[in-house]
């Protein structure tokens, strides 16, 4: 089944392109750990769901750009076609001449409502060429105006339009001490709107992959395209194919779907959170093994401390005593450090797979009480290595670990909102305070709904 990817914005259209290039060169690498004939299964489970083709035999991505500014959509159609390997659509994108000013309002209520029905008629044609759709994959920024206004505005209609499909939002949440102003503001309006109309919102923190650049990529001077090469990686190891079951060798078909009955058991629960093991420069690769022990150890203890990366993990933080009632109030030093899950799925990938021994992860104390770990935890695995890797394990969460930065922006948010702050640059393109309360009012319900798990 196929992904349709909705690149929004600068931010969208950037990051769009580096997945579409990690997904095509993790399928065209050599492989040694498994037999040409699952290589050949893998490639063409990967097409099939990120790629179509066309008449010259090279691959077009499934995927829809859109920005308000013309310069970031032609570079990215550019450097596409100029790799020689997949390329976009020739008419897959829409472009304009003005933005939105970094405006949440203005890309909602204006950009959106004047070209809904050419964005929405891309987005038809893409999905026409699917023989069967799995759902929409939506790249955006909630920072800034385009990716974040218009971004909340399509997803609502492709709920409305596509109410049968799965939707699923990657957002980039801003760097704590970011550029703009108002970012706080367009985070509060987007996070609420994708509540109210997205199946799962997949979270990647600047803050978080800067750090990974710098302490495990070893790069001296960031710039976003590595910021986006760390995501666009782990985002294929999410998204590359893996078997459907323990003990088959057929890959999976519909991945959205699964990663939902997976990771969202519950509507009021939607926010997921992904971490890589391991993550290096080629440099320190050459000269580094790895175990499955070794690995899924480490990984377990970045899941239950809340860490983003396996450098600097608080190994002090242990899980509650399963199976004891607590008594009272919880102690202060689980409220402060240890990161309850809703539901895990570890996804493994390369040689002796069916080696790996997952039972930590099955521990009750590591999930809220109303779910069974039978039910709360899954694994995919696959012997077909991904990238560079002899092994590596990618853990998508349902957990705790986003409470603090949403509590920490809707702080922000509402400091300025209480003086009234730059209201008025909504208010004149049509978004009232009563739009902004609404925010403020669901989003203290989904901190206080992770909060008391």
């Amino acid at each position: 089944m196929s992904i349709v990817t909705v690149q929004l914005g600068q931010c969208g259209n950037q990051i769009g392109f580096e997945v579409f290039d990690a997904l095509f060169s993790d399928s065209h690498c050599p492989q040694k750990f498994c037999s040409k004939r699952e290589n050949e299964a893998y490639q063409a489970s990967c097409k099939e769901r990120f790629f179509s083709e066309e008449e010259d035999g090279v691959p077009v991505a499934r995927a829809v750009l859109v920005d308000m500014e013309p310069k970031v959509i032609n570079q990215t159609l550019s450097r596409a076609a100029h790799s020689g390997r997949w390329k976009y659509g020739q008419h897959s994108h829409l472009c304009q001449k003005q933005g939105s000013g970094n405006n949440w309002a203005y890309g909602y209520s204006v950009h959106g409502p004047r070209h809904e029905e050419s964005i929405m008629n891309l987005i038809q044609k893409e999905v026409e060429k699917c023989d069967s759709l799995s759902g929409f994959f939506i790249v955006m920024s909630m920072a800034g105006g385009t990716g974040s206004g218009l971004g909340a505005f399509l997803t609502q209609n492709l709920q409305d339009q596509y109410s049968n499909s799965l939707k699923m939002n990657q957002i980039i949440w801003p760097y704590g001490t970011g550029e703009v102003i108002v970012q706080n503001y367009n985070s509060i309006l987007t996070l609420s709107h994708l509540y109210r109309s997205s199946d799962a919102l997949l979270v990647h923190e600047n803050d978080a992959v800067h750090k990974i650049c710098a302490k495990l990529m070893n790069i001296k001077q960031i710039s976003f395209r590595d910021i986006n090469q760390v995501l666009a990686h782990q985002l294929g190891s999410v998204f590359q194919p893996t078997y459907s079951g323990e003990g088959s060798f057929h890959y999976r078909r519909n991945p959205l779907v699964d990663l939902m009955e997976d990771l969202v058991p519950h509507p009021e629960f939607k926010m997921l959170g992904v971490r890589n093991i391991p993550q290096m420069s080629e440099n320190s690769l050459a000269y580094s093994t790895f175990t499955w022990a070794g690995l899924l150890k480490h990984l377990r203890q970045m899941l239950i401390s809340n860490a983003k990366m396996e450098e600097g993990i608080d190994w002090q933080v242990r899980p509650p005593l399963s199976g004891l009632p607590t008594l009272g109030k919880m102690p202060l030093s689980k409220e402060l450090h240890f990161n309850t899950s809703i539901a895990n799925l570890v996804i493994l990938r390369g040689k002796d797979v069916h080696s790996a021994d997952l039972g930590a992860f099955k521990d009750p104390a590591l999930y809220t009480s109303w779910l069974e770990p039978v039910t709360a935890f899954n694994v995919w695995k696959t012997q077909r290595a991904f990238s560079k890797y002899e092994k590596s394990a990618a853990l998508v969460s349902n957990s705790q670990s986003l409470v603090k930065p949403l509590d920490m922006i809707v702080g922000k948010a509402w400091n300025m909102f209480a003086s009234k702050a730059y209201l008025h640059q909504y208010t004149k393109f049509g978004i009232e305070e009563e739009d902004f309360l609404d925010g403020f009012a669901l989003l203290e319900q989904v901190i206080a709904s992770y909060s008391n798990l």
